[in-house]
């Protein structure tokens, strides 16, 4: 888990991680989509080479790209920018 030491009370922004592989044209398009998605929300990003790893490139094979929001499995394959602004969003809940 992800510590802050922003102290303004505000939750600390999200962390994007797209595991992903050179030649990949689905990783191309999720980047794209992820770099639109930049408009509508904040969070940092961190784009992993799955081939850079041979626990990642077993464990994700040619299933790339899979995008994890906070550690969270959150696609696969495909997205859109407004998909991903959306599931960036904090919850309200009303009491």
């Amino acid at each position: 888990m992800r510590e802050s030491t922003d102290t303004s009370g505000e939750r600390p922004r999200p962390l994007v991680v797209v595991y992903s592989r050179h030649d990949c044209c689905l990783c191309d398009e999720a980047l794209e989509q992820i770099e639109a998605a930049r408009e509508g929300a904040s969070f940092d990003l961190e784009v992993v080479d799955v081939d850079g790893d041979p626990a990642l490139a077993e464990k994700y094979g040619h299933e790339v790209p899979v995008v994890e929001i906070d550690g969270r499995k959150a696609f696969k394959y495909r997205l859109t920018a407004r998909e991903l602004v959306r599931r960036l969003r904090p919850r309200r809940f009303l009491f």
